[in-house]
């Protein structure tokens, strides 16, 4: 009987492809901005600033359970704790990076007329703000509770 010996390479390739693909979600920053391009600038303006807002309340909510997530954690009142101390922390440095990285984003509009640079930066921090509320569903998404 001939043995098929798989071919590394095809499979390698494969794998790298499907590692290094960029997600495709909808709300990612540039998909924000085509999808509120339906409208004027200033009609685009005020849909890029609803999405903020939106992912905004999504970020807050997403916050609030991981903080009474942690209150049930089946651990340690002492490392509850620290995870608490710790999430605060983090969620203050998230909102300095997110400013700092909006205001790059917004940059990029360069000498844009109009409202371009606020309707980066607008989209920017939808993008960012739903990230991080992923980010933290996940985060507690498997831990044990009481």
């Amino acid at each position: 009987m001939h043995k098929i010996k798989p071919n590394y390479f095809c499979i390698a390739a494969g794998l790298s492809s499907a590692v290094f693909a960029a997600p495709t979600t909808s709300w990612q920053e540039k998909t924000l901005r085509e999808e509120c391009s339906a409208f004027s600038q200033a009609g685009m303006r005020d849909c890029l600033a609803k999405k903020a807002e939106s992912s905004q309340k999504t970020l807050r909510q997403a916050e609030e359970k991981l903080a009474g997530t942690l209150s049930r954690w089946d651990e340690d009142n002492k490392y509850v704790d620290q995870a608490k101390a710790a999430l605060v922390e983090s969620n203050k440095k998230f909102a300095e990076y997110r400013e700092t990285q909006c205001e790059f984003s917004a940059s990029l509009s360069g000498g844009a007329a109009g409202n371009a640079h606020e309707m980066h930066h607008l989209a920017c921090i939808s993008e960012l703000n739903n990230k991080r509320a992923e980010q933290l569903r996940d985060a507690v998404s498997d831990l044990p509770l009481k």
